[in-house]
């Protein structure tokens, strides 16, 4: 499959996109992922972005649309791929339009993940994350608590509420989110392929994309 998820801070993109992938062996990509791994690797783009990024600048699109034709052309992503999070503008949304069509690559999907704004905010202010860069493991002391309080059940390591995850944070992103990306779903709507999913739970929203997609 190769599916575009949109959806609000919170709204369970990345956990969607990992049970999709189960289904036939695509593979997910975010734009941060993407950015990490030319890091490491040290590559050209590599460079180019840690320098905006140690700047504290943002990484400009058109080196973010480089790194993505580059993910794009990998022998992974022949199976399929989910699109987790990307694009966030409406410029964004253009260039990648320009570049699927240069790629001869057709999106089966547009996905809205669309949660109401309470829920969201209950989800992310309940959430944890392992401090040990090397684990990062999540849970949510309302759902998914560790066995014991405060330290993580892989590592053994402290569990912390992310500084963008208290509710003012929250708020601000949420706000961005509707300034800057909640206008992407207008413009899918016309391109055609879309479909808005109001489910708050995950396993839903697989089933209603497999449903839309006859998987």
């Amino acid at each position: 499959m190769k599916v575009m998820l949109l959806g609000a801070p919170g709204a369970g993109k990345g956990t969607v996109a990992k049970l999709l992938t189960a289904l036939d062996g695509s593979v997910q990509i975010s734009t941060g992922d993407i950015l990490r791994a030319e890091v490491r690797a040290g590559s050209d783009l590599g460079k180019k972005a840690e320098a905006f990024m140690k700047a504290g600048d943002l990484v400009p699109d058109s080196l973010i649309m480089d790194m993505m034709e580059k993910r794009l052309q990998a022998d992974d992503c022949r199976q399929g791929f989910l699109l987790d999070g990307f694009p966030r503008t409406i410029p964004q949304a253009e260039a990648l339009k320009k570049l699927l069509a240069k790629l001869k690559i057709d999106l089966d999907m547009v996905i809205n993940i669309d949660v109401p704004r309470e829920v969201i905010l209950d989800r992310l202010c309940t959430r944890r994350t392992c401090a040990n860069a090397n684990c990062q493991a999540i849970y949510n002391v309302k759902s998914n608590p560790t066995k014991k309080e405060g330290i993580c059940d892989k590592c053994g390591s402290p569990v912390i509420q992310r500084d963008d995850e208290t509710e003012a944070a929250i708020s601000q992103r949420l706000s961005t989110y509707n300034a800057k990306t909640a206008p992407l779903i207008g413009y899918y709507e016309r391109e055609g392929k879309f479909r808005n999913i109001p489910c708050t739970s995950s396993d839903d929203v697989v089933k209603a994309v497999k449903e839309t997609l006859g998987l």
